[in-house]
């Protein structure tokens, strides 16, 4: 069974941080590009971040750039998400999901590989 499994969310306090990590099992997805999104309570599931197959790019919503810094270690087959200087409007639950191709995408119509999820509630 493929699955991809966020850890890392939690509580935490405006300005505060906290890494994201997504493990892959049950197959391997270093040769696919990966991402994260989040789902506010009442909106839309929203882009965050991705990164190519190889880590070497990168792209990130406009709101998120300059705080959060996506990674990953392919011998390991996980993904990170690094989030500093949280604010309350970065409070979501955030989504891990692997792509189809190799490269670094925006839309979740890309991806056909998605995580359960995990909550980041940061308070003010």
């Amino acid at each position: 069974q493929v699955q991809l499994v966020e850890s890392g969310g939690g509580l935490v306090q405006a300005g505060g941080s906290l890494r994201l990590s997504c493990a892959a099992s049950g197959r391997t997805f270093r040769t696919n590009g990966m991402g994260w999104f989040r789902q506010a309570p009442g909106k839309e599931r929203e882009f965050v971040a991705s990164i190519s197959w190889t880590g070497a790019y990168t792209y990130y919503a406009d709101s998120v750039k300059g705080r959060f810094t996506i990674s990953r270690d392919n011998a390991k087959d996980t993904l990170f998400l690094r989030m500093n200087s949280l604010k309350p409007e970065d409070t979501a639950v955030y989504y891990c999901a692997a792509a189809r191709g190799a490269g670094w995408y925006r839309s979740d119509s890309e991806y056909n590989y998605w995580g359960q999820g995990t909550q980041v509630t940061v308070s003010s």
